[in-house]
């Protein structure tokens, strides 16, 4: 039976609440302020206005003021605005998918459920221009979260039970079978090296099996799971799933390398240890696989994903690599992930490891600099590393909060299900009626 989630509860006690609940309002303070951070006045939901619209909509529920309802809503108007004017790549994180999706997300939390007809749904248009390109065989675009086909199925999954939603569901799911490479231990989704960014090229000279959440095969598991609960091509997604899934397992290290999976794999190359992060690691693996494991019911993937978690658990703080406090590589998102597993399987490990990682995050910030004194660190390909301000979601203040209101509030933070560490309830698909 597909899992179904058991309520939220704040994780977060005492002084540490406090702290925490200061630091939000910090923060819902200093993105109100006109002066412009990094990525700060884009529409994008990773990096612009969309994604500290999702960060207002969630304090709204946590706190009921009408004044962070209010900002949320004209933020989404503002970055809806752009996107009517402004031409924007079809991505989850940098394009018009991720407004589409943060509007559907937001109904019956920041709008009212109203009951529209679809030929009224103001997003039916977004399922229409997805629909075509994603007719096209070959795809030529990318398979993974952040840029591609997993990103899109995001969005559909968010989109259910509607039948564009499912349409684009299953095409997404022939495209990404398409693409894939069977192998005698497996499937996966090679990236060839013309396809990797330069950076990367003098690195993996022959291309690579990318094992991040964020641009490799773990993010599109639970889009496959996903389609496979909702009743989506399962004679084809179904197949697709336990392949893939049986390939990442097959990967994983023994214990003399320092991680359980890598951020990437080649024959070729030897084995390297990761860092404890969600783009690439052995959090984000984590955390997918159990939201996999748990929409299918597979009580053995389960078991592989907690003992993943709690590997990481037991590393050493000195071999996390965390360096600022962003979703996507610091210690918020890293709190984020063990929170998210805590809540799902009661493993009490898990949740000191998350306390200790809000800890953290409130322990780095540098008053007076960055966003609400939350800064992120940026390395430049050929260029020198260096702090910044930034205010978005994926790496930013935005995002910070939100991990920081999922820690002191009974509201589930189900934002992160665009980091496929959770899945919308599934929906019943409904059969076509007769004219």
């Amino acid at each position: 039976m597909p899992f179904m989630s058991t309520p939220w509860h704040p994780l977060l006690e005492g002084p540490l609440a406090a702290q925490a609940s200061q630091a939000v309002g910090e923060i819902a303070e200093s993105l109100a302020s006109p002066e412009p951070s990094e990525g700060g006045r884009s529409a994008s939901l990773a990096g612009g206005l969309t994604g500290q619209a999702l960060f207002y909509t969630y304090l709204s529920l946590h706190t009921s003021e009408p004044s962070a309802a209010e900002r949320a809503a004209d933020l989404l108007d503002k970055a809806a605005e752009e996107l009517a004017n402004q031409p924007m790549a079809p991505s989850l994180y940098a394009g018009f998918p991720g407004i589409a999706w943060t509007m559907e997300h937001l109904r019956g939390r920041l709008f009212e459920e109203d009951g529209e007809e679809e030929e009224e749904d103001p997003i039916q248009e977004i399922d229409e221009a997805l629909l075509a390109p994603l007719g096209r065989s070959p795809w030529v675009g990318e398979y993974d979260l952040i840029g591609g086909l997993a990103g899109l199925g995001v969005y559909a999954l968010e989109r259910l039970p509607r039948p564009a939603a499912a349409a684009l569901l299953e095409r997404i799911v022939d495209r990404l079978a398409e693409l894939a490479e069977t192998m005698d231990d497996g499937t996966a989704w090679f990236t060839p090296v013309e396809r990797l960014p330069e950076w990367q090229r003098a690195i993996h000279t022959r291309g690579v099996y990318n094992l991040g959440v964020a641009h490799g095969l773990p993010g599109v598991l639970p889009v496959l799971a996903g389609a496979c609960a909702a009743g989506v091509a399962v004679e084809r997604a179904r197949p697709l799933l336990d392949s893939s899934v049986r390939w990442l397992l097959a990967r994983r290290y023994g214990p003399e390398v320092g991680s359980c999976f890598g951020t990437t794999y080649a024959p070729w190359e030897e084995a390297a240890p990761s860092r404890l992060a969600w783009c690439y690691g052995d959090p984000g693996i984590a955390a997918a696989l159990l939201a996999t494991a748990r929409a299918v019911g597979e009580p053995d993937w389960e078991r592989q994903a907690i003992e993943t978690a709690l590997a990481c658990v037991e590393r050493d703080e000195s071999t996390s690599l965390i360096r600022d406090t962003g979703l996507c590589h610091g210690a918020a998102g890293l709190a984020h992930l063990f929170n998210r597993m805590f809540q799902e399987t009661g493993e009490e490990r898990l949740g000191q490891a998350a306390r200790f990682w809000f800890e953290q995050t409130l322990q780095m910030r540098a008053p007076g600099e960055g966003v609400a004194g939350f800064r992120a660190w940026e390395v430049n390909p050929g260029g020198e590393p260096g702090w910044r301000a930034d205010s978005g979601l994926l790496e930013g203040a935005a995002g910070i909060g939100l991990a920081l209101l999922g820690a002191i509030s009974d509201v589930e933070p189900a934002w992160d299900r665009m980091f496929l560490v959770s899945l919308p309830p599934v929906a019943q698909i409904p059969t076509a009626k007769e004219d």
